[in-house]
């Protein structure tokens, strides 16, 4: 985790600092890092990957009101751009929402529908349970298109999308692909589409299963998804 963020550090090395009995506190770590220009400047996101300018349908935000109190109660659908020497391939993810977890991902060299069906099958077939399920996303084409609504109407799942002009309605699945970015460096430029395969299979791997969350209490995704309540 190359670019963690201080306070999750911190949280790290809170043992190890007691076991070496060294007197350092969070805003002590702050300043360490400062001092020896460690803390990382975030980067902006500048490549729009939504089009939401189509005939299919739009569906209603279903979770504007929605009080979550379970994993695999809504999934949270989003995509991202994956720079390959001059070319971009695009990564698609399906997270659950409570826990954060991403359940389904797929890499591509374009943005088709194919990737994104890719990414949800994977997720449903990580879901636990028979109980209501939500699925939202922006408007983009991919997830308005029939052959991607159909999926989550045969398997019962409601669909939720953001309202015109809300992207920040979808804020949770855009917080993922921007921690994906800009703590393992997948908004690197790789070399080749293997090498952007390999890290994509390792940053997810190490966020789901290694990476503490502050809105989680310092817990990885993995070890809430497995719990049946959090809050």
């Amino acid at each position: 985790m190359p670019k963690l963020g201080t306070r999750k550090v911190y949280q790290l090395l809170k043992d190890t600092i007691k076991e070496l009995s060294l007197k350092i506190g969070r805003d002590k770590l702050f300043k360490i890092l400062r001092e020896n220009d460690m803390l990382i400047r975030r980067k902006r996101r500048s490549i729009k990957t939504t089009n939401s300018n189509h005939q299919f349908r739009k569906y209603k935000n279903l979770i504007k009101d929605e009080e979550v109190k379970r994993n695999y109660q809504v999934l949270v659908s989003d995509l991202t751009y994956i720079r390959v020497n001059e070319k971009f391939m695009y990564l698609t993810l399906v997270s659950d929402y409570q826990s954060r977890k991403i359940i389904g991902y797929n890499l591509s060299h374009d943005m088709t529908v194919r990737s994104s069906i890719e990414s949800l099958k994977m997720a449903i077939g990580n879901l636990k349970g028979d109980k209501e399920v939500i699925h939202h996303s922006d408007r983009g084409i991919q997830y308005c298109s029939l052959d991607y609504t159909n999926i989550l109407i045969k398997n019962n799942i409601k669909i939720s999308m953001t309202e015109e002009n809300h992207a920040y309605e979808n804020a949770t699945a855009e917080r993922i692909n921007g921690i994906l970015k800009g703590e393992f460096s997948l908004d690197s430029v790789f070399t080749s589409r293997r090498d952007a395969a390999m890290a994509v299979d390792n940053a997810i791997h190490i966020y789901n299963n290694l990476r503490p969350h502050m809105s989680l209490s310092y817990k990885t995704p993995s070890e809430i998804y497995k719990s049946v309540n959090f809050f």
